[in-house]
């Protein structure tokens, strides 16, 4: 087993992948050994690995496929080494709801996979009207609403809070 630490992400509209590309960035600044893999392009194994990462974004409340797949197809392997589980999500942006065992998604998405990772942590995402898709959009100004987020067309807001995703990266460079 080598010293390197593993990040998987996948990413819709690239929040995530911000997110993990900071990690990346905090790590080898901490001279960690660091690879960063969008889901769609592993092919490694993660025995190969001292610490493997896995990073999911939310759509309507369900976290990403194959990020799902990939862990029941892989769960051996996760449960082999130390792993950590990063879930980023609009409705993280509200302080009571920004912990793993506080975000609905999070408790929801750990109640239906046999899996438990060595660290879990949830931060805010991104709200980019401009940049959904009609329909996307529409539904979540609807969820927004219901909520009681910010509505207009033209909201673009960071909601990441870019201090607690270092804190998390000096934790995982601990592992």
């Amino acid at each position: 087993m080598s010293d390197k630490i593993g990040i998987l992400y996948c990413s819709i509209d690239g929040q995530t992948h911000k997110i993990c590309n900071f990690i990346k960035d905090k790590l080898q600044q901490n001279n960690q050994n660091v690879d960063l893999f969008s889901i769609d392009d592993f092919n490694s194994k993660i025995s190969n690995y001292k610490t493997f990462v896995v990073a999911s974004s939310i759509r309507y409340g369900i976290h990403n496929e194959k990020i799902i797949n990939f862990i029941k197809a892989h769960k051996k392997e996760l449960d082999a080494t130390k792993t950590a589980f990063i879930s980023v999500n609009l409705v993280a942006r509200k302080p009571e709801k920004n912990t793993p065992e506080t975000n609905p998604y999070v408790v929801k998405f750990f109640k239906t996979i046999n899996w438990k990772p060595t660290i879990v942590e949830v931060f805010a995402g991104m709200l980019d009207y401009q940049r959904y898709k009609f329909f996307d959009r529409i539904m979540i100004q609807f969820i927004m609403w219901m909520t009681k987020g910010p509505t207009d067309k033209n909201t673009k807001i960071e909601y990441t809070n870019w201090e607690k995703v270092a804190q998390f990266s000096e934790k995982l460079s601990k592992l």
